[in-house]
């Protein structure tokens, strides 16, 4: 397993910065709105285990990665910062890659809604499910999703071994999450992917460009992602294929990030 250095760049330098441009009213007025225990007890799977990859390992420099509030009110204020140029234009330039009019989508890996928010607003006949690992997170996703007034659902779970139904989706959504997950668990993800969607149905993948980053190791060190240099040695469009998707197609994106559309094949009668 891989370990995570304690004396990054984020820790020495970076920290402080993000501390000074954090909106430290707009976190503390979530965390006083969310009773945490009521929520994440509401929201947890019962007797679910949590897999090593994820509970054993710091993520952005928080022990304890996501399995903590702090993770989940700090994670939106620092993202804002931590994808360039704007986090809004990457979930646009995600969402612009649809095809048609999707009627059942699955944001995998939703961490704390943001994607699942601007797909719901982007269509909003379909009916719109979040899943992640983090009860935390989706306390945050569930507040947000009724601060906006939209109707999700919100699911605990692994993205490799969902709960869901097969073919009960035709859109899944896959962004910010291969960059964090060892190459083992992305192919395993992919193929329930393949699982989940319906014949024809698509899958979109945003991401951390795979090409332009992969020589750049002060990205790992910075952010404290202990599978990104994993992440950016394979190929998205290698792995979709690998699982059995088809039309496989990237396109970059502000040169940093990485749209990935590709389909599940429709079986010929």
């Amino acid at each position: 397993m891989t370990a995570v250095r304690q004396d990054t760049l984020w820790k020495r330098f970076l920290e402080p910065i993000f501390g000074v441009l954090l909106d430290r009213e707009a976190i503390q007025q979530a965390d006083k709105q969310i009773d945490w225990e009521k929520e994440c007890d509401r929201l947890t799977t019962p007797h679910f285990i949590y897999p090593e990859y994820y509970q054993l390992q710091n993520f952005h420099g928080i022990e304890g990665g996501y399995l903590n509030k702090v993770a989940a009110t700090t994670y939106d204020p620092i993202t804002r910062y931590a994808l360039p140029p704007n986090e809004d234009w990457i979930r646009e330039a995600a969402i612009a890659a649809i095809a048609g009019q999707p009627e059942s989508i699955l944001d995998l890996g939703c961490g704390t809604g943001s994607m699942a928010l601007h797909l719901k607003r982007a269509f909003p006949e379909a009916k719109v499910t979040g899943l992640d690992l983090s009860p935390y997170m989706l306390a945050i996703a569930d507040y947000k999703s009724q601060q906006a007034g939209l109707d999700i659902h919100w699911q605990h779970g692994k993205a490799e071994a969902t709960p869901l139904r097969d073919r009960s989706f035709d859109l899944i959504m896959v962004a910010l999450l291969f960059h964090e997950t060892p190459p083992e668990i992305t192919r395993a993800i992919l193929r329930e992917c393949f699982r989940l969607l319906s014949e024809g149905g698509q899958i979109i993948v945003s991401d951390g460009n795979q090409k332009n980053l992969r020589h750049v190791e002060w990205v790992s060190n910075i952010f404290e992602e202990p599978y990104l240099q994993d992440y950016l040695a394979n190929t998205i469009e290698a792995d979709l294929g690998a699982a059995g998707f088809a039309a496989v197609q990237s396109q970059d994106v502000w040169w940093a990030n990485q749209v990935t559309r590709a389909n599940k094949p429709v079986k010929s009668i």
